[in-house]
């Protein structure tokens, strides 16, 4: 009985493996490193640097959303491979659109108007090599995707591989105001993003952009853009360490409102003339103007620090301010200079806007300054030590930045322009911003030094 019991047995653990034979060279087929002996694949990194390519273009009743991410940058997904990590073109076909669905579509909101789409079509997937052109025009990129697929035998390190995916919205008009919300900075330790809007009947716009910008109104109105650029200017001014000094500097001898009035108020009139001459290019293009200006904006925290030490002087204290303000407003001209990609037809708006959201925050930073400053010095050390001690600390800490920055400034070499043409022109635009700055500097000599005067009075 027992003979025949194990006899079935055996009967039984050959048919199962003769029906498990075809399901392992299927399973083998399908992940071909492993058949060759490969080791697991090892799970996936996060690649440093990427670059993800886009075009949206509304046609009709649809937006079209064509997107170029690397593959690698698709994790958790095992691509199959064979061999030294080629990429297995026909096996991993079906893995396109998960990998299209998980890292790219979920990852995108759009807007028409306020109201959000729905969640997109995935038309179509496919894979490209790193030397494909077809993504430099809208035109070229939408018909590479009706082109015939890769030759499946091609040894294409999966590493190198592109995903292109072709996505399609629902949409009320082509007319239509859209808003677009991307979230593909997980792609990537650093991921940059460039963005072509193609409208239809107008020029094509590029965005382009680190990380995640938030909500983008492709085409805003203008007071879209205006609070974009106040919210922007505000939370710059509290993120600038080096201009919160520079305040600092400035509200320690004066925290009377009749002297801080005329200081406050000169050194944004000053940096609002650069950053807007500098948004339309008046400014230095050469690459040490940067470094320049940083260790500028250093020295002037210095300056005025060691003039706090020393012993201020109210009267042309508002002179200081403007002239240092001039200086500062290029640094914020090179903070901005990315964001006013998102400005739209509203250069100017947007630019007074982000003047706005800096005064706004200088007068929360000087609020705050001020009764603190005056708390200490009637608490806790007296006035003339504090200001000594703080002014002190000030001077220290922008004589650390100024050296450093300076030393990056002396890395470049530079070389005295050729007098031609270019050079003539820009001779006119400064002489320009020169008359500018002196006629504003002209017109509030007068109230300001009046004011400065009943400040140095006490009233």
């Amino acid at each position: 009985m027992i003979g025949c019991v194990l006899a079935l047995y055996g009967l039984t653990s050959l048919a199962g493996a003769a029906r498990a034979a075809p399901e392992r060279e299927a399973h083998e087929r399908a992940t071909p490193d492993r058949a060759a002996g490969a080791p697991p694949p090892a799970p996936h990194e996060i690649p440093a640097d990427v670059t993800v390519q886009a075009f949206v273009t509304p046609e009709g009743s649809r937006l079209r959303f064509l997107v170029r991410a690397p593959l690698e940058a698709m994790r958790d997904i095992e691509f199959p491979r064979y061999g030294l990590g080629y990429l297995d073109l026909e096996a991993a076909d079906p893995f396109l659109r998960d990998a299209a669905q998980l890292w790219l579509a979920d990852y995108v909101t759009f807007y028409e108007e306020d109201r959000r789409l729905e969640a997109p079509r995935i038309v179509a997937t496919r894979v490209s090599l790193p030397s494909d052109r077809s993504f430099a025009s809208y035109e070229t990129a939408l018909a590479h995707f009706d082109a015939p697929p890769l030759d499946p035998g091609l040894q294409l390190p999966w590493r190198q591989a592109l995903l292109d995916v072709l996505l399609e919205y629902d949409i009320a008009s082509d007319e239509s105001r859209f808003s677009i919300d991307p979230g593909f900075a997980h792609l990537g330790l650093r991921t940059v993003t460039v963005l072509r809007l193609r409208p239809p009947d107008r020029p094509e716009r590029v965005f382009q952009y680190v990380g995640d910008p938030g909500l983008v109104r492709l085409d805003p109105r203008w007071h879209q853009a205006a609070l974009r650029f106040v919210s922007l200017g505000f939370t710059h001014i509290l993120d600038g360490i080096d201009h919160l000094l520079f305040l600092l500097c400035l509200v320690i001898p004066l925290r009377t409102l009749w002297g801080l009035v005329p200081v406050i108020t000169s050194f944004t009139i000053a940096h609002s003339i650069t950053l807007i001459a500098s948004a339309f290019g008046i400014a230095p293009r050469a690459l040490w103007f940067p470094p320049l200006i940083e260790t500028l904006i250093a020295l002037s925290i210095v300056y005025m620090a060691l003039e706090n030490i020393v012993g201020a002087k109210p009267r042309k204290r508002w002179l200081l301010a403007f002239g240092f303000g001039l200086v500062h407003g290029f640094g914020f001209s090179f903070a901005l200079s990315e964001s006013l990609q998102f400005a739209g037809g509203h250069l100017l708006t947007s630019l007074l806007a982000f003047n706005v959201g800096v005064e706004l925050g200088q007068l929360v930073v000087v609020a705050v300054a001020v009764p603190v400053v005056e708390v200490l010095f009637r608490k806790v050390v007296a006035e003339r030590m504090g200001t000594i001690i703080g002014s002190a600390l000030l001077a220290h800490t922008g004589w650390h930045w100024m050296t450093d920055r300076g030393s990056d400034l002396l890395a470049y070499r530079f070389a005295w322009p050729a007098f031609d043409g270019a050079l003539a022109a820009a001779l006119m635009r400064w002489g320009a911003l020169a008359l500018i700055v002196v006629g504003a500097a002209w017109a509030v000599s007068g109230p300001f030094g009046r004011l400065a005067a009943r400040a140095k009075g006490g009233t």
